[in-house]
């Protein structure tokens, strides 16, 4: 009996021993997985944000495509009228030769009377500032 008692108070010593260092490692453990939990639940929380905002991307980029398509005719349209406009201004009217020549004849009077014109507005220029001069020098100060 007292064999079995000390084996039994043996094995109850063994028995703590192994239970304190399990005890240890699992609270190391548990201090872990307690660790990750909150890591899970921080990563959950920003991946449903991160997921919120790609949705509302999608959203905008939905309606940006949707207006382009809507607008792609139009431009498509407009560029059609520049094109055919551009070509219109490239084209050389149909005319002989005497048109052509009167035509330069026309243009050649007006770029003469065109000069003309300058030489009579810069001799008017001229003789309004010899005017505002004499004035300037007839005004006699009040003062004076």
């Amino acid at each position: 009996m007292a064999v079995q008692k000390l084996g039994r108070g043996l094995l109850e010593r063994i028995v703590r021993v192994v239970d304190f260092r399990v005890d240890e490692r699992t609270r190391g453990l548990a201090e872990r997985v307690n660790n990750l939990e909150h890591a899970t639940a921080d990563h959950r929380r920003r991946l449903d944000s991160a997921e919120h905002g790609l949705e509302q991307a999608r959203g905008d980029l939905r309606w940006a495509r949707a207006e382009l398509d809507r607008l792609i005719p139009h431009v498509a349209a407009q560029e059609g009228r520049l094109e055919t406009l551009r070509e219109s201004m490239s084209l050389v009217p149909n005319a002989d030769a005497p048109q052509i020549a009167e035509a330069r004849t026309l243009i050649e009077e007006i770029q003469r009377q065109h000069a003309q014109i300058r030489v009579r507005l810069a001799g008017i220029s001229r003789y309004e500032d010899r005017l505002r001069r004499l004035e300037d020098s007839l005004s006699v100060p009040a003062g004076e």
